[in-house]
């Protein structure tokens, strides 16, 4: 299953190269290929849809394959990105990126937590799923991240986390 996240952050128009808007022309929505911006005044804001590549159950380091699929955050030199995922058994969080055994304790802690095999009443999507769906409410289905100098402005140990 592939997982869709939204990315938005804040960007000018200079910054984005949009064009100015035609006399007479309505404002709001401006489409910019697969993404679109809202503009209000000196700021605007650029949301754009990617899917993830298809994880099995577990905690999974995304950063870099978020960053590669946004590449628009480089011209930025200050903002914030919230990317928030569409998924409503899955979710986002900032956690360790250095050490892969951070992720295997987690997923371990959390099915102690929200165990299967418990008298769930949601069960025809298999046993897991509802396991899932309670993660996902105590976890959260998006993060914001500061982008400072075209970088996402992280912790030196921290990283997007899928769950």
């Amino acid at each position: 299953m592939s997982h869709k996240i939204e990315v938005s952050r804040p960007t000018t128009r200079q910054q984005r190269k949009q064009p100015a808007r035609p006399p007479g022309a309505p404002s709001g929505n401006l489409e910019y290929g697969t993404a679109s911006m809202a503009t209000a005044g000196q700021t605007a804001w650029y949301q754009k849809e990617v899917t993830l590549s298809s994880k099995k159950r577990g905690c999974h380091l995304v950063t870099e394959e978020i960053v590669k699929k946004v590449p628009d955050i480089e011209q930025i030199s200050v903002g914030l990105a919230h990317i928030h995922i569409k998924h409503t058994s899955a979710s986002l969080a900032l956690n360790e990126n250095w050490d892969p055994d951070v992720r295997v304790d987690t997923e371990m802690m959390l099915n102690k937590i929200v165990p299967e095999g418990q008298n769930y009443r949601h069960s025809c999507e298999g046993p897991d799923d509802m396991p899932a769906h309670i993660k996902a409410a105590l976890i959260g289905s998006s993060v914001t991240i500061p982008i400072t100098d075209g970088k996402f402005n992280l912790g030196t140990w921290q990283g997007v986390w899928l769950l």
